[in-house]
């Protein structure tokens, strides 16, 4: 007997007899009529690498399903095209990874679609089985202190994007004319924005660095970077390999005072592997008479133990002149120390501060649960709480941690649970009628959506440009000119 013929022999019986056991036994029938005849369909918003390792172990895990992947900008990758340092080019050979699985037929990219403003979250859960949120983290952490929005004092995170073509970025305009930068912050990202300023220039244009910043940071005065941390070098958030990067940066001279660093190198044995490699290079590099580089006039330090609690400004009130620093010590337990201010201070002329103390992802749409302190949708495991068939993968996940192999496992976690609950039918998959597809429904709103075609436009016409001045490429940093490639 056919699944149709039973189908309609129970909602014969239901009419007649509407008792509560048929209508379970049809209800049951329906959801697994529904889901034989069925393919799921999901749709992820972010391109960043959360958002392609997610599809790419949700399309391994599952032989039927489909992906719609939407991008606020009309270009993929997120993170690995905006945030990896342009001297840094193996980090983005993922990229071809995740071409390789747009191009596959199951993964659809939609970019130059801005959910929140386009298209609502409701609206997407009406028109896919599963939605899952991998946007990322967009926001700073800021520092809260009197003179922080002074001229001068720029986000760590909008000088990468600048440097890197991020289009809301490229209007940056940073203080590059005095001879001093301080970064709060001794992490990953601190470390690149000091190597960028500190680089010559002769290594960056070979980089695909954007063509304006390269032109600035030619004509950069600054010669001094100081790198702040609140606490002391066991606790350092770098890895080793930008360290190192720092330590051999040509034309320039690495300074670690040798006091941060007598009652730690003897302790340098017993640490974890890595933190163990990471301390040796420090203390080998304190305890190591610097180089004699030729013409190098350059420096980058390290001070530790140290709190910003001002920014100090020029005379007029207008810019930055300097910064005020808290001296701390460090207490608590092996592991778990913090940093308590001493009431002891001293102030460090410059006319640059970047701040690089974190990221956080902001709320696109009110129906979502999110934790504004944490900045990151409530979630157990990647399922949104109290919304079945909403996920949520990546930074927007967990916070702003990790380098980008990170997101692998994370996205893992994330695809499991969706496969999980695809499996025991916690959601009812349904077919989608071409009326109802993303791209119908974004070209009736007037809303141009770029395909992952449409992009491979811009990418050659960049790949062109580069070519013709000696670079892997040259970023289009207007999304009207990104637009006006593929019309």
């Amino acid at each position: 007997m056919s699944k149709l013929l039973v189908l309609r022999m129970l909602k014969k019986s239901a009419c007649l007899q509407n008792s509560t056991s048929n209508r379970y036994i049809l209800g049951t029938f329906q959801r697994a009529l529904c889901s034989s005849n069925s393919k799921p369909k999901i749709c992820i918003v972010g391109s960043g690498p959360a958002g392609f390792y997610t599809a790419q172990s949700l399309i391994k895990g599952h032989k039927d399903l489909t992906i719609d992947m939407l991008e606020r900008l009309p270009v993929p990758f997120g993170l690995v095209r905006y945030g990896v340092a342009p001297d840094h080019p193996e980090v983005k050979n993922v990229i071809n990874q995740f071409s390789t699985l747009a191009e596959g037929g199951r993964l659809h990219f939609h970019g130059n679609v801005n959910v929140g403003k386009d298209v609502t979250v409701e609206e997407l859960r009406q028109m896919y089985d599963v939605v899952v949120l991998s946007y990322g983290a967009e926001a700073d952490k800021e520092l809260g202190i009197p003179g922080e929005h002074l001229d001068g004092v720029l986000s760590a995170r909008a000088f990468v994007g600048w440097y890197n073509g991020l289009p809301e970025d490229r209007q940056l305009n940073p203080s590059l004319d005095c001879d001093t930068a301080v970064i709060i912050g001794q992490g990953n990202v601190a470390l690149d924005v000091a190597r960028m300023l500190l680089t010559p220039i002769d290594i960056l244009k070979k980089t695909d660095i954007t063509q304006y910043s390269l032109e600035r940071i030619a004509e950069s005065k600054i010669k001094h970077v100081y790198l702040i941390g609140r606490r002391g070098p066991l606790q350092i958030a770098c890895t080793i390999k930008e360290l190192r990067e720092m330590v051999k940066l040509p034309e320039c001279n690495a300074i670690l005072h040798q006091k941060d660093f007598e009652h730690i190198k003897d302790m340098v044995a017993d640490l974890p592997r890595a933190k163990k490699r990471l301390t040796q290079l420090m203390v080998d590099t304190a305890f190591t008479p610097m180089d004699d580089k030729t013409g190098s006039c350059k420096n980058w330090r390290m001070e530790f133990l140290r709190s910003p609690t001002e920014v100090l400004p020029t005379q007029d009130g207008k810019k930055v002149a300097g910064i005020r620093l808290e001296m701390n010590k460090l207490e608590g337990k092996i592991g778990q120390e913090y940093a308590v201010a001493t009431g002891n201070f001293e102030d460090i002329p410059c006319g640059l501060v970047l701040r690089s103390i974190g990221y956080k992802s902001t709320c696109i749409d009110k129906t979502v649960p999110f934790d504004t302190k944490k900045g990151i949708v409530i979630n157990d495991k990647g399922r949104v709480t109290n919304i079945k068939g909403m996920y949520c993968s990546g930074w927007v996940k967990r916070g702003p941690q990790g380098v980008i192999l990170s997101s692998l496992n994370d996205a893992m976690e994330t695809s499991k649970v969706i496969l999980e609950d695809i499996r025991n039918e916690v959601f009812k998959p349904c077919q989608r009628s071409e009326k109802q597809s993303t791209r119908h429904f974004l070209q009736e709103r007037g809303v141009q959506c770029i395909s992952f075609n449409d992009w491979k436009k811009i990418d050659d016409l960049e790949m062109e440009r580069g070519n013709a001045v000696g670079k892997p490429r040259e970023k289009i940093a207007s999304i009207q000119e990104m637009l006006g490639v593929v019309k």
